[in-house]
């Protein structure tokens, strides 16, 4: 059966339209983003689920959850969300999956958001399961992420045409949906994961190898809206010269480029005008950590100025509890909640954390 299976993904893989593209030229690029209005949103998972499995998965999937909180995402000003998709659940029932893809499509469409959909991610739990997932551990930040693939998968050669019918499959199906702002086809993907003991080397390697044809697949379909990947190391992203071959990959693959910043204004000011030296456009898919000095009130007004799309970390806090920091790794939040919420905008309920924050981005993104 499985071997059976595989051979169905090769051939389904090989498959390429005539008219598969190029790399958007930068006046391509440029004249895309003239089009948008100017791009604000969020990284988003609904409350009730996990991780990027229990959001999507047929007995969890909750198309009235989604409703109600894109419709207050709508209310405050946004148009867009980055929105993780995972490989397993496209394997397990792809015509399943594109329904729901679809609904979450129309959903957002309702509340005017168009989404970036996110193909692949190497952040956290390399080691997923499919079915029900665990809770929360207590206290502790995106306790249950996974990424996708997984170990077991991206070290498996034989894989690989799974993984290539999953890219075109997707990306095939929703090529010239209007719904669908873009494609950022991985996720950090030489995030090292520190909490997991994997063999980081060999990880990365693979990962290596993997992107470029991952953006070769994406190609191949044709899509009508741009492909992307976010640098998010701390370097010197105007110096190719300088950059490990992901980054690389990223920076010289991606139709509009994106990047990730955590830190503060000056840093992200200073990032954000380095990569000016591609040409093309410039979106922030991952800000916001009040801890880390990278806020609401000085992040988004910057973003303005420089014309950068801006998607924040977390929007309903919930199961995935990113309103605590990053070092909850080590030491849970237990005893007492942190002093301030790390990432996320609202409560479950929909109320504000911080209803100034909610001001903010109601003034800038009504201008």
């Amino acid at each position: 059966m499985i071997r059976k299976f595989l051979i169905a993904c090769a051939v389904l893989a090989l498959a390429a339209p005539a008219s598969a593209r190029e790399l958007w030229t930068k006046d391509q690029a440029n004249a895309w983003y003239g089009q948008q209005k100017w791009l604000v949103g969020a990284n988003y998972i609904n409350a009730s689920a996990i991780n990027q499995l229990e959001m999507w998965q047929a007995e969890s999937f909750n198309p009235a959850e989604i409703d109600r909180e894109l419709g207050w995402a709508q209310a405050m000003g946004l148009n867009t969300m980055r929105v993780f998709l995972h490989d397993a659940l496209w394997a397990q029932d792809a015509a399943g999956y594109r329904k729901r893809i679809d609904t979450f499509l129309t959903i957002a469409a309702n509340h005017n958001i168009k989404p970036l959909l996110v193909l692949f991610d190497s952040c956290w739990d390399p080691h997923y399961q499919l079915g029900p997932q665990h809770p929360p551990i207590p206290g502790v930040h995106n306790s249950g992420w996974v990424q996708g693939p997984g170990t077991k998968a991206l070290n498996d050669p034989a894989q690989e045409p799974r993984l290539q019918a999953y890219v075109k499959g997707v990306v095939g199906a929703f090529a010239n949906d209007k719904r669908v702002l873009g494609w950022d086809v991985w996720n950090e993907p030489d995030n090292p994961v520190g909490q997991y003991a994997d063999d980081v080397p060999a990880k990365i390697a693979r990962v290596a190898v993997l992107l470029p044809r991952v953006y070769e697949w994406a190609r191949s379909v044709n899509p009508t809206q741009p492909l992307t990947s976010g640098v998010w190391h701390d370097a010197h992203w105007d110096r190719l010269d300088g950059l490990n071959p992901i980054e690389k990959t990223q920076l010289t693959q991606s139709d509009v480029i994106s990047f990730h910043d955590y830190s503060w204004p000056e840093t992200f000011e200073a990032r954000a005008q380095s990569l000016t030296v591609y040409g093309r456009p410039l979106l922030c898919t991952e800000y916001m950590a009040r801890g880390n000095g990278s806020t609401f009130d000085t992040i988004l007004p910057l973003g303005k100025k420089l014309n950068v799309a801006m998607m924040n970390w977390g929007f309903v806090n919930g199961k995935t509890q990113t309103d605590m920091p990053w070092d909850s790794w080590q030491r849970p939040y237990t005893m007492k909640p942190p002093t301030i919420w790390f990432h996320d905008i609202l409560h479950t309920d929909g109320t504000p954390y911080r209803a100034r924050e909610v001001e903010i981005i109601k003034s800038l993104t009504a201008r």
